[in-house]
């Protein structure tokens, strides 16, 4: 293949992946529910403790679509959990799986206002999503904490497109 024919194909690739990007929107939206937080303290000398806490938790994303099935979803959700308060911040990647399904997975840092000393945390979060209607969502997450002390948590809820 030339040199001319590789860049022509070039360009034909980029066009027919404009042209196909054109017809999907990014969109925004609200979210909410509860959760379920679960913590393990290590108390010195008399070994780990774990306990869990019951909260609520509310916030905005956004989805860019990279196609009709992968969609990046950033989103920041604010966390209310016992005597405690953080952000939660995770980029997912966003998969159809089947009609109105989706799999969501990805990194997530996390800002504590007033439980621990060290106030960020690096977690990994994995959700799923099904479609109710066209701007109604219901899903269900886990977000691993993998710094230590960082919470594991458990959330249920529904989301609202703009």
């Amino acid at each position: 293949m030339s040199f001319k024919q590789r860049i022509l194909s070039l360009i034909f690739i980029g066009y027919a992946l404009v042209v196909n990007a054109q017809d999907l929107e990014n969109r925004f939206g609200v979210k909410g529910g509860l959760n379920k937080t679960f913590f393990t303290v290590d108390q010195k000398d008399l070994g780990l403790y774990s306990t869990s806490e019951t909260g609520y938790y509310g916030g905005i994303f956004a989805e860019f679509p990279i196609d009709h099935f992968l969609t990046i979803q950033p989103e920041v959700l604010y966390i209310s959990v016992g005597d405690f308060n953080f952000l939660n911040v995770p980029l997912y990647a966003k998969y159809e799986v089947a009609d109105k399904l989706h799999l969501m997975a990805g990194p997530s840092v996390n800002y504590f206002f007033d439980f621990f000393t060290n106030k960020m945390k690096i977690g990994a979060d994995i959700s799923s999503s099904y479609d109710i209607t066209q701007s109604l969502d219901a899903h269900v997450k886990f977000a691993l904490g993998i710094d230590e002390l960082a919470p594991n948590g458990l959330f249920f809820g529904i989301g609202l497109k703009l």
